[in-house]
Formats: C-alpha cells, sequence, structure tokens
C-alpha cells in the first residue's frame, strides 16, 4: 500500500517542478517575441497570438441584471456561467456592456516541423 501512496507522492512533486519550469519559460518567450509574433529556430516554429477575454466587475454585474435570483446562480462574475446564460437568452448582451473590461492574454503555440 506504501508503494503507490509514495509513487503518486513523488510524481506530483514532479508535475509541481514541470509547470513551474514551464511557466517560468512560457513567460520569457513572451517578453521576448511578443513583439514579432513568431519565431522560428531550427525545427521549432513559436506562435504567439492573443485571446480577448473579459473580467467581470461583480458589482456592476449584479446591479446590471434584470433579475436578482440570477446572480444567486452565480454567486460571483463567472465567465462561463456567464456565457451560458447570453446562449439560452436568458440574458442580453447590451445588459453586459459597462461589467467587464477586455483583456488580452497571450496564447503560445510552438509546434514540430
Amino acid at each position: 500500500m506504501d508503494q503507490p501512496i509514495a509513487r503518486y507522492y513523488e510524481l506530483k512533486e514532479i508535475q509541481k517542478q514541470v509547470e513551474e519550469e514551464l511557466n517560468e519559460l512560457r513567460s520569457k518567450l513572451i517578453e521576448e517575441y511578443s513583439e514579432a509574433g513568431s519565431a522560428e529556430e531550427g525545427e521549432y516554429k513559436l506562435l504567439i497570438s492573443y485571446q480577448e477575454r473579459r473580467e467581470y466587475n461583480d458589482e456592476r454585474l449584479y446591479n446590471a441584471l434584470p433579475d436578482p435570483s440570477l446572480w444567486r446562480l452565480m454567486s460571483k462574475a463567472d465567465t462561463g456561467k456567464i456565457s451560458s446564460l447570453l446562449k439560452l437568452n436568458v440574458i442580453q448582451e447590451k445588459i453586459l456592456a459597462d461589467t467587464f473590461e477586455p483583456k488580452k492574454v497571450p496564447v503560445l503555440r510552438i509546434q514540430k516541423r
């Protein structure tokens, strides 16, 4: 019984280290190549694009919702739940106009040729 538990713990520690290193490398690459948008090094191609995401303000969103019971469904500004409510036509896009700030998030892709 101790063997699988110990191995699981080891693997989680390795995973944590790998994720930290990936985050550091991602930050460096985005900082270094953000202006160019792409770069090639040997057989690897780096592409940096930007996605626009919405960061909602809880208070403004609460005030914009037509029915307070909708807020109980969310309890905080959750982008996924807001998107679902929009798709279901429970709320309209126009009431969300002043409730969020658009934020550009870099997306890093590396391809091997």
